[in-house]
């Protein structure tokens, strides 16, 4: 094969796979490093959900939804708990029209999420317009 050849075949292929890492693979800690949350895609959606806490327990048995408005929901364990839901696709690097529910305080938030680079994603809660809202950081855990 013609070095020219396999030196563009070579190229394309790399682009295409950075391209193609999405934020499904691996995990990302919050903003805060005091959870991992692990990305998946149900359908044409993304969600996202708590696979590690840096402080699991709390009086010595796990840490559980106790801020949820929902009675039913408060002994739910947040390890596990899907807290960023209903993401679709708008673009190569932005995920738009989802939720976020914040467990800190029992409160759910219209969504959108951007990839700024391999090692940070952009995750901007609001009510309304996303002109009003905070911005977390996340970080890739692996």
């Amino acid at each position: 094969m013609n070095k020219k050849v396999f030196l563009v075949l070579s190229l394309f292929v790399l682009t295409l796979a950075a391209k193609a890492q999405s934020i499904t693979s691996g995990t990302w800690y919050n903003e805060e490093k005091t959870a991992r949350v692990q990305f998946y895609e149900q359908g044409n959606k993304i969600y996202g959900k708590i696979v590690w806490l840096k402080d699991p327990l709390k009086d010595g048995k796990p840490r559980t939804d106790e801020f949820n408005p929902n009675a039913k929901l408060k002994n739910n364990p947040l390890m596990g708990l899907v807290f960023l839901k209903g993401f679709e696709k708008d673009g190569e690097n932005k995920w738009e029209d989802g939720e976020i529910y914040d467990p800190k305080n029992g409160k759910t938030y219209s969504s959108e999420m951007t990839l700024v680079n391999s090692k940070q994603l952009n995750v901007r809660g609001y009510i309304g317009i996303s002109l009003i809202g905070r911005t977390s950081k996340f970080t890739k855990a692996d």
